[in-house]
């Protein structure tokens, strides 16, 4: 009769070594599934993931703000530029209409000449003043009938510096001014002059009509500027130091101009 001893053992070894096997995989997964369990439904790239795509979102929005501001600004320069282009034609036309000497009716007149040869009923004075500063004081003497006899036209430039389209010469005289270039005109009856000084910035310039002769015409010039005196030279000190030093020089004035008895001493062609 065998001993029941020694086979309870081994079923009992044998058990265990069945079981040995579910245990050691039932404690595996279950590590397993708690390690499942730990983690979370969002993993931690989420976390990373995010923010870039925010930072981008913010980066794109910021390119297009910047982008729509800066067409926005291209679109006002150049409705900008089309109406001021479309302004251009206007403005040109109102600089065009705008005349370039006005006459001053309110400015005390600066110079007088005082001439007791001419043969005149009538004597004006005019002063004419430019944007930019120059100024020109103009003496005309008319006969009876309208007809004009001299002209006397002193010309202060300005910034506007007008420059004088000469005719032919027709020689020198001297005055108290220096010497004088006369000029021939269109019309044979009138003889002109002209005078440029360059301190002050100063141009005298006008035509004699009176006379039969050129060399009487050329004295009667010579008579006009020698009578020719400053009134007021306002804040221009160098204009007065000009006329004090002609003074100086003045000469007598005694021509009939009618009949050209006294000759100048001309220089040049006649």
């Amino acid at each position: 009769m065998h001993s029941l001893g020694p086979r309870r053992k081994g079923k009992r070894q044998r058990f265990y070594a069945r079981n040995a096997f579910n245990t050691t995989l039932d404690v595996f997964f279950g590590h397993l599934m708690q390690s499942f369990e730990a983690v979370p439904a969002a993993p931690h790239y989420a976390s990373r993931i995010y923010p870039m795509l925010k930072g981008m979102v913010d980066e794109l929005c910021g390119t297009l703000a910047r982008l729509i501001a800066y067409l926005c600004a291209m679109a006002l320069l150049f409705i900008l530029g089309v109406y001021l282009w479309d302004q251009l034609p206007d403005m040109h036309s109102e600089a065009s209409a705008r005349p370039e000497w006005t006459v001053a009716t309110r400015t005390v007149p600066a110079f007088a000449s005082r001439q007791y040869n001419l043969l005149y009923e009538t004597k004006s004075y005019q002063i004419l003043r430019h944007a930019e500063g120059g100024r020109k004081d103009v003496l005309r003497w008319r006969a009876g009938d309208g007809r004009p006899v001299a002209e006397l036209e002193i010309y202060r430039q300005g910034a506007e510096f007008e420059p004088a389209a000469l005719p032919r010469a027709a020689g020198k005289i001297q005055s108290k001014f220096g010497p004088v270039t006369l000029l021939r005109l269109a019309d044979d009856a009138c003889l002109g002059f002209f005078k440029t000084i360059e301190q002050p910035a100063l141009r005298i310039s006008g035509f004699v009509c009176q006379g039969q002769t050129v060399p009487a015409q050329g004295a009667a010039i010579a008579c006009l500027l020698n009578r020719l005196s400053l009134i007021s030279a306002g804040n221009d000190a160098k204009l007065a130091e000009l006329f004090a030093r002609a003074e100086l020089k003045r000469a007598g004035c005694r021509t009939d101009w009618v009949s050209g008895s006294h000759k100048p001493a001309l220089r040049g062609a006649i």
